[in-house]
């Protein structure tokens, strides 16, 4: 997915409505790669309450806890299993149970991203007017590679205004863009500038050319009408609420280039849907855990170590 390319959210409906909402559509294997697929809500639940628990979690908790969003048992336990054949869990069986434990590289995924997640909307960087500018030619012969480019330099924080140039005004990218081209063999075609905006043309006007910041604006609109006003009454409802919550947000990261504030529109929108967010979720975040630690208790076997 490309920076402000990403489904739009539904703020009423499906998994994406509101946490008291009534009947949601069954996630699949067939809806795996949609936002609200049973193994991204699962890799949300490990992030928000596993990883911080530091204990293993029992299939049926989290055959349970998916099933709060009407994702099907065997859908629960499919995306269980490729967790764990991509490295990030690891099962022991204990009589007819199993539980989960994060693998050592399971742990420090889930630790960068709930750095980036929630750390994303807290700062606002100062900016001295320069911009880093990658030029790259693909070949037509590596023309295979130009979607992954696309991808990888879109949630680095890249834009393109025009074809072959990316900018971005956070000059401390150029070692991830630098990565990237290595990892895809293209650092040849590249090349890479520190530059300020001339005298020719608009900078709005490059900065709407590199990046979609209307739609980006109505993903933040959304989010902001899904939880505003939005007071869980505790139990399954809390724990629903907050992992939408955080399930919602994790995407900004990706979607948003975080451009310095002379760069957006006033108002922005994003703002707002940052203080929601941090605000929210130092709200609903003990009672989710407490329900959740109920969850556990409620089906830990008899004489099993913690």
């Amino acid at each position: 997915m490309t920076a402000g390319k990403a489904p739009r959210a539904s703020g009423r409906s499906g998994a994406g409505g509101r946490a008291s909402s009534g009947a949601r559509p069954v996630v699949t294997r067939r809806r795996e790669v949609s936002h609200t697929s049973a193994r991204s809500l699962l890799m949300t639940m490990l992030g928000e309450f596993v990883l911080p628990k530091g204990r293993p979690v029992w299939t049926a908790v989290l055959v349970e806890a998916l099933a709060m969003f009407d994702v099907e048992e065997k859908s629960a336990r499919q995306s269980l299993a490729r967790t764990a054949t991509e490295g990030w869990l690891v099962s022991e069986r204990m009589g007819r149970q199993v539980r989960w434990e994060l693998t050592p590289p399971g742990r420090r995924l889930l630790t960068e991203g709930a750095q980036r997640i929630y750390g994303f909307g807290t700062d606002e960087d100062t900016w001295d007017g320069r911009w880093l500018v990658v030029l790259v030619s693909v070949p037509e012969a590596k023309r295979d590679l130009r979607p992954r480019l696309r991808t990888r330099l879109s949630w680095a924080g890249f834009g393109s205004p025009e074809s072959g140039v990316w900018v971005t005004p956070h000059m401390n990218r150029e070692s991830e863009a630098r990565a990237v081209l290595a990892e895809l063999g293209l650092a040849d075609e590249a090349m890479s500038f520190a530059a300020s905006y001339g005298a020719v043309g608009s900078e709005a006007a490059m900065v709407g050319r590199a990046w979609d910041l209307t739609e980006l604006e109505e993903h933040y609109e959304a989010f902001i009408d899904e939880f505003t006003g939005l007071n869980p009454a505790g139990g399954d409802d809390v724990l629903r609420a907050q992992t939408r919550l955080v399930h919602e947000w994790r995407r900004f990261p990706f979607l948003d280039p975080r451009l310095p504030r002379a760069l957006l529109p006033e108002n922005w929108s994003g703002s707002k849907a940052a203080e929601l967010f941090h605000e929210k979720h130092v709200e609903w975040r003990p009672a989710a855990l407490q329900r959740w630690d109920e969850l556990q208790d409620g089906h830990e076997p008899v004489g099993a170590k913690r």
